[in-house]
């Protein structure tokens, strides 16, 4: 089957590894059963100062009592061990937060600028060895890697530019002897809690911003990735961001609650920024709701794609794969539910197997032939493999795939005969399965693609351009991709309608979640 394997030391143990070579960590895997790419050592080489495994603390590395494993999630084997971060650590990042915001606040736009422009340059200058931190910790091939790392790097770029553009208002005033200004200021310690998918640029996209303006922030990120939170750390010390504005506090997924609900109802903390699923998202409203806290909700998506009669096919085949299958299916913005009209359906169809035959080769996502990684547990994997037995119990015809293959590695799996009935398109995904029902009219896929609680994106492909400003204004999504299957990019807002959350980051929009509106009477005045 797919793999399995064990990690040796440089003088033969067998037990897990991570050594010193020249300033480099390195970490040797070597595995066993594999596809014949992949049957040969494996190492993650990077920088010793980027494989940080404590708690980034009012500018200072704290261990806590205990530490919790980071699993490779292409083998289940140890990469490191990270301080597994409880309630009192959490307390004394926000702390530090909140007694650095009282200074950082008073820097200028252009002295905040600058240092988030240094920190930019940085990640720039360690983008491979970022790049392999994501793809050991999360999986996803290596490729796919250092584009997040390009990505995740732009919001630092954008928004160290966009600190000297906030701007305030003068009003005019009803009466003559008083001016009217409003003010836009910093709304203090934010907690920003991170997803696994995106273990660096959903750090950068949220707190880019929240630096930018004079806030400061406490990050939690997903238990299964924090060493990409680390680096990012370790990487703002080296840029000159003073302690306390940048703090990391990683814990295991047994400490998560408490911890993330300290951050969410601790009364120093003004603000939540928080990527992941609705039902969590729902449980830190609720935590939020007593301090009546600003709040950023960036949460599930179910993003449907249609295929209308007038689409290129090509074009609506390359946009499938590119939306579907990037990080093995596992974004917020993939394309779950696939519609297709009738009249071009078979044609998609037959495009659509060949192009997963020709370009989808799964592996460790070191390996460069590697386009399709593992998901990022057992767990997931299960998901998948329950929605396609799901669907082939009520009559869908499994295509291409449908195989669980060993650990968390799934056969990307493509579906005919599907029906609005099935799991797979009342649910969420979250990996390689492209399940696709045939429809007749307009009418008929857009209630479809509406009946969903929740609206991330949506992506649609047609050459009929009345039909594409009908289409697009009446799906019910925050963001819409017209022939184009990959849609996300730093001057853009990113969020959406329903129970997708509310909020925006990126673009010029993205600033304004950190700051508070102040108004100013300034009266008395004799003119």
């Amino acid at each position: 089957m797919l793999y399995g394997s064990t990690l040796v030391y440089p003088y033969g143990s067998s037990i897990p590894n991570l050594y010193l070579s020249r300033g480099r960590c390195i970490l040797r895997q070597v595995f066993f059963g594999l596809p014949s790419m992949l049957q040969r050592p494996y190492s993650l080489d990077v920088s010793a100062q980027l494989l940080r495994t404590q708690a980034f603390i009012d500018g200072r590395w704290v261990s806590a009592a205990s530490t919790f494993p980071v699993l490779d999630p292409a083998t289940g084997e140890e990469i490191a061990k990270v301080s597994d971060c409880g309630t009192m650590e959490a307390q004394d990042a926000v702390n530090a937060a909140c007694k650095a915001f009282h200074l950082w606040k008073n820097h200028t736009a252009k002295e905040r600028s600058i240092l988030l422009r240094k920190w930019f340059d940085l990640i720039n200058q360690h983008k491979e060895d970022l790049a392999k931190l994501i793809t050991a910790e999360c999986g996803k091939p290596m490729k796919e890697s250092i584009g997040e790392m390009t990505y995740s790097a732009s919001f630092l770029e954008w928004f160290s530019e966009e600190a000297r553009r906030v701007y305030g208002d003068i009003v005019a005033p009803s009466a003559k002897d008083r001016k009217i200004l409003l003010l836009k200021q910093p709304v203090g310690v934010a907690s920003i809690i991170t997803p696994w998918n995106f273990p660096s640029a959903m750090i950068t996209r949220k707190v880019g911003a929240a630096l930018a303006v004079g806030c400061t922030v406490v990050v939690k990120p997903a238990e299964d990735t924090p060493l990409s939170a680390l680096a990012l750390a370790e990487l703002s010390v080296q840029a000159g961001i003073p302690p306390g504005v940048f703090n990391v506090v990683p814990c295991s997924r047994e400490k998560t609650p408490a911890v993330g609900e300290l951050l969410c109802t601790d009364p120093l903390v003004a603000k939540i920024s928080f990527t992941g699923s609705t039902a969590t998202g729902k449980i830190l409203l609720r935590h939020a709701a007593g301090t009546v806290k600003r709040v950023s909700m960036e949460l599930g998506g179910h993003a449907p794609f249609i295929v209308f009669d007038s689409a290129d096919v090509d074009k609506a085949v390359a946009g499938a794969m590119v939306s579907k299958f990037r990080n093995t299916g596992q974004t917020c913005v993939c394309s779950n539910r696939f519609l297709v009209q009738s009249g071009i359906h078979d044609a998609f169809m037959e495009k659509l197997a060949k192009a997963m035959d020709a370009e989808l080769k799964f592996g460790h996502g070191s390996e460069p032939a590697t386009t399709q990684g593992p998901l990022i547990n057992t767990r997931a994997a299960e998901k998948v493999e329950n929605q396609i037995a799901d669907a082939v119990a009520q009559g869908a015809v499994i295509v291409r795939g449908g195989k669980r293959l060993e650990g968390s590695f799934m056969q990307p799996t493509l579906l005919s005969n599907v029906n609005t009935d099935m799991q797979c398109m009342r649910e969420e995904t979250f990996g390689p399965l492209i399940p696709v029902v045939k429809f007749n009219t307009e009418q008929e896929a857009l209630a479809i693609a509406n009946a969903s609680p929740v609206g991330l994106a949506g992506y649609f492909y047609s050459r009929d351009i009345s039909q594409i400003w009908r289409v697009a204004e009446q799906m019910e999504v925050g963001m819409v991709g017209v022939n184009e299957g990959l849609i996300s990019t730093t001057e853009t807002s990113f969020g959406g309608i329903k129970q997708s959350g509310f909020g925006r980051e990126g673009s010029k929009y993205g600033i304004d979640e950190y700051l508070e509106i102040k108004y100013m009477c300034l009266g008395g005045l004799s003119l």
